[in-house]
């Protein structure tokens, strides 16, 4: 279990000949890219994601040719043919060091327009972005922050650097999953409210049973397709399997190593 930046790890260390990957499709393609010679399973095709679709390759190569020499970071949230397109790649939570380690004054910095300007708001760089966002943490507001505040005035406030500038400006603390999780172990608040997906709360509210986690909650539908009947048939069927093509995978990998390098 983990986020995709861990997902992508050990991805990138098993040995076995056959990985499930229990989540959304760009993350069974990411295992394919770096496991090219193995069998990645999806336990549904169906189960997508906004961000991924809201940018196609041909986007940004017409974002390169109008800033040519500026580097494309991708955010691990699209298709192997955008990662095909793209200098490296990042996860929400190492976004900034992608960013810096790159040693330059500007870059392009796809799909998510929410992680790109909270991004933006930590680092020198400049960031020119894309318009695409995720639908489940573009629904978040400070309206709702405020009445979540006005109703448990103890409440600690973790918000998903996917949700709007201002959502997150007015949260205590904003991470990635697994920064967010490491939030809570550390500081054990009694009370928190996590503003993501909400199934994400209920996995880290079994950890820490003693924390009080105050729920505001938006489903993401592509998850929601991942369920344990189908992880079975999968399983059983080694379908739906899930394949890159052969002229992608070259530059898609690249892309990805390249961000398994920056610690």
């Amino acid at each position: 279990m983990g986020d995709s930046l861990a997902l992508a790890r050990e991805a990138a260390a098993t040995d076995a000949q056959v990985i499930l990957v229990a989540g959304v499709h760009f993350m069974a393609e990411t295992a394919k890219i770096l496991n090219p010679d193995k069998t990645v399973l999806i336990p549904d095709e169906r189960a997508g994601c906004s961000l991924a679709e809201s940018i196609r390759p041909e986007d940004v190569r017409a974002l390169k040719a109008r800033h040519p020499g500026v580097p494309v970071v991708t955010y691990v949230n699209t298709s192997a043919a955008v990662k095909a397109e793209s200098d490296v790649c990042c996860t929400s939570g190492n976004a900034k060091a992608v960013v810096e380690a790159l040693g330059v004054p500007r870059v392009i910095m796809i799909p998510d327009q929410y992680l790109a300007r909270n991004v933006a708001a930590q680092t020198q760089v400049e960031i020119i972005s894309w318009h695409g966002r995720c639908e489940v943490h573009e629904r978040f507001t400070p309206a709702d922050i405020a009445d979540i505040r006005d109703i448990y005035p103890d409440v600690t406030v973790i918000a998903h650097p996917e949700c709007p500038p201002d959502v997150v400006a007015a949260s205590d603390f904003a991470g990635s999953t697994a920064e967010m999780v490491g939030f809570v172990a550390r500081n054990r608040p009694p009370r928190v409210a996590l503003v993501t997906e909400c199934s994400m709360a209920d996995n880290v509210a079994v950890h820490y049973p003693e924390v009080d986690f105050v729920k505001p909650c938006n489903l993401c539908p592509h998850m929601k397709r991942i369920t344990l009947s189908n992880i079975r048939r999968a399983l059983e069927t080694l379908a739906p399997e899930v394949t890159v093509p052969a002229d992608l995978l070259p530059r898609a990998r690249a892309s990805v190593e390249r961000m398994l390098a920056i610690r």
